[in-house]
């Protein structure tokens, strides 16, 4: 018919006519294209994203890495924490043996001195294995540390290759122990010997006061300890990772826990809280386990240390090897995670690392290690934290 328009044509709108709806079957206006029109989150080639960390990253990224490599950091803490148990055990034991046949074959002519030879020796026989605990930590912290900062890179180092990564610091982190140690030992034999002075001065009255003035020194000492291992905490980070000489890297962890004390400290009890309610759930059935059983092993109900006594020593003495091999692998490595939190706040770290990410992907290998670098840590104030203290 002749009234019905074609509708394959089209004919402009007359002027003052409503211009007809878009069909909805029509492609939609094409829009120019913004270089930057979304957010695209920071890249994670390894353990942790490459951004500031929050608390839930920083309480989980040391047990994803104990589950990502295990073998070599395992190896490393249970061969040194073993290393401690089997001296202590040796030590302790061996005195405690040896201090026993002694007075049981002693005159009493001779009995005050080998007392005295006695206390001096289990003083020396718990000193010894202390001192050597502490050496092990730091230079497990170091291994662990090392694990972490390539961890994040997305690298994953075998038992050799952390032992590369920490050979040149180990002297480092021994004399930072060291330190450490004897100003340790330096402040309790000060004490004790000002306690002594005190009880031999003033006689009767000499020993309340000595009981007093230890009771304000051990409370006092644990604020000052507190304190002190909180802005020091950063230490073995700055000699592994930063290369730093020991004077260079006490100052550096001074520096970088300016602003960021109550943090790091609420952090690190935290994470012991949670470590040692762990331990206690799991050493608490092996226990109760031995306990129940021991009647059945020593129906007589003998004095003298039998099956059960070994079986319970023996098992304590595992579990508690294991178990602290974790922890000092979870402690260690949420030192060293808490570290790089900081320098990615303080000094944008984050994007370093995140330009040497994107350059080896790119094949560039001639970069240099990111760590050793501090962009504008002289004139980067720290960044504050949004709303929550952990973000």
């Amino acid at each position: 018919m002749d009234d019905v328009t074609d509708s394959t044509s089209w004919q402009p709108p007359v002027s003052g006519a409503s211009t007809p709806p878009p069909s909805p079957f029509a492609a939609p206006p094409s829009m120019p294209s913004a270089p930057n029109a979304g957010w695209t989150p920071p890249p994670k080639p390894g353990l942790i994203p490459l951004r500031p960390l929050t608390l839930g990253t920083i309480l989980a990224a040391p047990f994803r890495l104990l589950r990502k490599n295990p073998r070599p950091l395992l190896a490393y803490s249970l061969l040194l924490t073993g290393a401690v148990s089997l001296l202590t055990l040796a030590s302790v034991g061996g005195v405690t043996y040896l201090a026993n046949s002694r007075i049981s074959n002693a005159t009493s002519k001779d009995a005050a001195a080998i007392g005295a030879g006695n206390v001096f020796a289990g003083i020396l026989s718990i000193l010894v294995p202390v001192i050597f605990s502490i050496i092990v930590s730091v230079i497990l912290e170091g291994i662990v540390i090392m694990e972490v900062s390539r961890a994040t890179l997305g690298e994953k180092l075998t038992f050799a290759g952390l032992w590369r990564g920490i050979r040149g610091r180990v002297g480092a982190l021994i004399g930072w122990a060291a330190i450490a140690t004897a100003a340790t030992l330096v402040a309790l034999l000060v004490l004790g010997g000002l306690i002594t002075i005190i009880v031999i001065a003033f006689g009767p009255a000499g020993v309340v006061i000595g009981v007093l003035l230890g009771i304000v020194a051990f409370l006092g000492g644990i604020v000052v300890a507190t304190w002190l291992s909180t802005r020091l905490s950063f230490v073995s980070s700055a000699l592994v990772l930063e290369r730093l000489p020991l004077r260079e890297a006490i100052r550096r962890s001074w520096s970088l826990s300016i602003g960021f004390f109550w943090k790091t400290l609420g952090i690190h009890l935290l994470v012991a809280f949670i470590l040692q309610t762990a331990i206690s759930i799991i050493s608490f059935p092996i226990q109760l386990a031995v306990m129940l059983t021991s009647g059945v092993l020593e129906p007589n109900g003998e004095t003298n240390p039998g099956t059960a006594y070994f079986i319970f020593y023996g098992l304590s003495l595992v579990v508690t090897v294991i178990t602290g091999a974790i922890a000092t692998v979870v402690e260690s490595a949420t030192i060293g995670l808490i570290y790089l939190d900081i320098r990615m706040r303080k000094e944008g770290l984050d994007m370093e690392l995140a330009h040497f990410v994107e350059a080896r992907q790119a094949g560039d290998s001639t970069l240099a290690d990111p760590y050793l670098s501090r962009p504008g840590a002289t004139t980067v104030p720290p960044v504050a934290a949004p709303g929550s203290p952990w973000a």
